[in-house]
């Protein structure tokens, strides 16, 4: 074989199309939110894991009971994994603004996509907890006729929840004086 013959790689086969089961559609141009979520939900689960390890901490301490350092063990495992998987969750959440609805995805094992017509919104919040505050971050929450519909953008960068929020309420009230 000379080197004429040989071209390179063969061309990638296309990619297949989204099926029923992949929820997330390739045909919108999807927006991050702010990998700072991390941070609050690594805080987060870290205040979580002291209370519990310093309650096992001091149960086995007091007791010596090999069960409980067991249970010290296993809850030092699960914390791991949740570190992980709030890395991989934080990263599967986006958001698309299309002509007539707000498409919100997330979820790892579970996909979810919701589709909320800006005509069903009635209104939308901007919340801010402490830890999220610190990092800059804010929630977008939109609430729909259907209390099962309503949908959150977290991790977004105050001006950017202000915007979704101002363009998705401008949205749905010209959308609405149609019903």
């Amino acid at each position: 074989m000379t080197g004429a013959e040989f071209a390179g790689p063969p061309p990638a086969a296309p990619r297949p199309a989204a099926g029923p089961l992949e929820p997330w559609p390739d045909t919108v141009r999807w927006q991050t939110i702010s990998s700072d979520l991390i941070w609050v939900e690594l805080l987060r689960l870290a205040m979580l894991l002291g209370v519990v390890l310093l309650g096992l901490g001091v149960g086995w301490a007091l007791s010596g009971a090999w069960p409980v350092g067991v249970a010290f063990g296993v809850v030092l495992l699960l914390g791991a994994l949740r570190v992980v998987t709030i890395v991989r969750a934080v990263r599967a959440w986006g958001y698309a603004e299309r002509e007539d609805d707000l498409l919100v995805r997330h979820g790892l094992l579970v996909r979810r996509l919701s589709i909320v017509p800006y005509s069903r919104m009635q209104f939308v919040d901007v919340s801010a907890g402490p830890l999220e505050r610190a990092f800059n971050l804010a929630t977008v929450q939109l609430h729909t006729a259907a209390a099962a519909s309503d949908a959150r953008v977290p991790g977004l960068r105050p001006a950017e929840a202000s915007r979704l929020r101002d363009r998705l309420t401008a949205l749905g009230e010209d959308r609405a004086e149609g019903l």
